[in-house]
């Protein structure tokens, strides 16, 4: 596959940013150093680093969420993306964004015809927006590509506190847009698009087609979502409020955070932060899973609904007892397998198969 990849998409051209790689930013470099509160600031850089309180709080979050300093149980850990689906070549590419590229991984199963242009998925990464890369979705997306027997294109994107609302957003609607316009590049047939994403990421695949539609861009045939996270008014679910305080994928205190970092001055209601408020008639065929141990069920289930409510279609699927996250590593769950099925199965009208 690398080389029908233009030269031009697999490094990062000289005098452009990747704009999606790890930054550190230090609060104070947001204040004129001429404020007459900076003084006291720097009375509390020195005492304490990070000194903003942000930066302070999300920094052992990103360290514990890949397990720096832990040594697991090998008998506990599950089988690599490559060795579980290992029939699927892997490249990474930068694609424009704005202010720079974005780093992504670009999927396609080596079953598939050398030269043939087959159906695309752009995916988007989890993590509460503020964790999280590519990277640690390699067994989805090589399960995606597979099983459906098309290119995936796995997108980095900004993350918040750094970069609040809209900016991570906006790198994925770029990276989309680029992908509908010049997706043949890749191998793939833009006529034949979905896109799709895990619990954070499926918050930015569910809005992908309402910004689409408001900004004259061609919709995508269809939207995957992964533990389905539609709503940033989570509180008002039965779900979020009965098993989040004591959650172990995630809690009402990581919640709370990843609220005030990414949607930070934005409206909760806004469509492209809480897609269930938007607009959803016209909206594309939407698969939708969630355990009904997983907070965020309710919700996932409602906006179902209201897309059907709307004229639409959906394909719903609620394990019973299955926490957040159940399809994200290899051989833990059986459901892991069913809900890949069908998803390839919904997948298929849209497709043209």
């Amino acid at each position: 596959m690398r080389s029908v990849i233009p030269a031009s998409l697999r490094s990062i051209p000289a005098g452009v940013v990747d704009v999606t790689a790890p930054v550190t930013i230090d609060g104070l470099s947001y204040i004129d150093p001429a404020d007459p509160a900076m003084a006291m600031y720097r009375v509390l850089a020195n005492l304490r680093q990070p000194v903003a309180l942000r930066d302070l709080m999300i920094a052992p979050v990103r360290s514990g969420y890949i397990g720096d300093g832990r040594s697991p149980d090998p008998a506990l850990v599950p089988p690599s993306g490559a060795e579980a689906v290992p029939d699927v070549d892997v490249v990474e590419v930068y694609l424009p964004v704005s202010d720079g590229v974005a780093r992504c991984q670009l999927y396609r199963p080596t079953t598939a015809p050398p030269g043939e242009h087959i159906p695309m998925i752009v995916y988007y990464h989890g993590g509460g927006f503020t964790v999280g890369t590519s990277d640690d979705c390699d067994f989805l997306a090589r399960k995606l590509s597979y099983t459906n027997s098309a290119v995936v294109v796995s997108a980095n994107y900004r993350s918040a506190p750094e970069f609040p609302f809209p900016t991570p957003f906006d790198d994925a609607f770029d990276v989309y847009r680029w992908v509908v316009d010049y997706g043949r590049d890749l191998g793939g047939d833009t006529s034949r698009i979905a896109v799709a994403g895990d619990s954070a990421g499926s918050t930015i695949a569910a809005a992908i087609p309402l910004r689409a539609r408001d900004e004259a861009v061609p919709i995508p045939g269809a939207v995957v979502l992964l533990g389905a996270f539609t709503d940033f008014q989570y509180e008002r679910w039965e779900s979020f409020r009965k098993l989040a305080p004591c959650g172990i994928v995630y809690d009402t205190a990581f919640m709370g955070y990843i609220r005030g970092a990414y949607v930070c001055t934005t409206p909760w209601n806004h469509p492209w932060v809480s897609p269930i408020e938007g607009d959803l008639a016209d909206y594309p065929l939407a698969v939708v899973t969630a355990g009904t141990h997983d907070p965020l069920v309710d919700s996932a289930r409602a906006f179902a609904r209201r897309v059907r409510d709307a004229g639409g279609r959906t394909v719903d699927y609620f394990p019973v007892g299955l926490p957040h996250g159940y399809y994200f590593f290899p051989g833990i769950y059986s459901e892991e397998n069913v809900v890949y099925d069908l998803i390839a199965r919904a997948l298929a009208g849209p497709f043209g198969r």
